[in-house]
């Protein structure tokens, strides 16, 4: 009898060790959830306040040299002052409101840079030898916004504004559901010091980083008289 109660106490005592120990565990578990929780919509809000800055840098010095330019060619002519009004316009629309979202249309992105370089055309009172190429299956893919402008505008403030005549710029832009190619071309002076990226690229490298970790390559070649870069992005 004496070892009945004996054997039964044990028994209980580990049971009840063993539910203890259980739901310790649990609880320690459920805790160590939710601080990895708490870590990961912390880390991901941070990358979304560093992408929310990244996109306001991009480009602004561009929309005031063209107000600039604006303001002379108003009263000089004002048919051509109202064709460039309009399509600031909807470059500004474009970075405003479709530039803070995640993801955007393919489609989008191609029309923002056909506009951007109409813009440049209408500008300048040189000939610019400009070449949009596209192999896109699919243009209602999305990728990052404001993704390729950045290489775009280098090509003219680097090449373009600093050549007299004879300046180009090539693009192409080739996309399959899997994989988009964006390669862009521009000759530059070669007496000009200032024909890297600069900020531009830097910005540029950053927001990959934090969208396409492991996913991207950029490429940036420099000769005498030639800029060129190129991405590419995994899907």
């Amino acid at each position: 009898m004496v070892f009945n109660d004996a054997f039964g106490d044990e028994d209980g005592y580990v049971v009840f060790s063993l539910l203890f120990f259980t739901s310790m565990g649990l609880w320690i578990l459920r805790w160590v959830i939710i601080q990895i929780k708490f870590i990961l919509r912390l880390k991901k809000e941070k990358t979304q306040a560093e992408l929310m800055h990244l996109k306001s840098q991009v480009n602004p010095h561009f929309f005031f040299n063209t107000l600039n330019n604006l303001y002379g060619l108003v009263e000089q002519d004002t048919v051509k002052a109202q064709q460039l009004i309009l399509k600031l316009s909807d470059m500004m629309r474009y970075s405003i409101y479709e530039g803070q979202k995640d993801w955007v249309t393919l489609a989008d992105e191609i029309t923002y840079l056909e506009n951007y370089m109409d813009l440049h055309r209408m500008r300048y009172h040189k000939e610019i030898a400009i070449r949009f190429d596209i192999e896109v299956e699919d243009r209602s893919m999305t990728i990052m916004p404001l993704l390729f402008i950045i290489m775009v505008e280098n090509a003219f403030k680097h090449g373009v504004e600093k050549l007299r005549k004879d300046a180009f710029v090539h693009i192409r832009l080739k996309a399959t559901k899997k994989l988009v190619d964006f390669e862009i071309e521009n000759n530059v002076d070669p007496e000009d010091k200032q024909s890297s990226g600069g900020i531009g690229l830097t910005n540029l490298k950053q927001r990959l980083a934090l969208v396409y970790l492991n996913k991207h390559e950029l490429n940036i070649s420099s000769q005498a008289d030639l800029y060129k870069v190129r991405l590419r992005l995994s899907l």
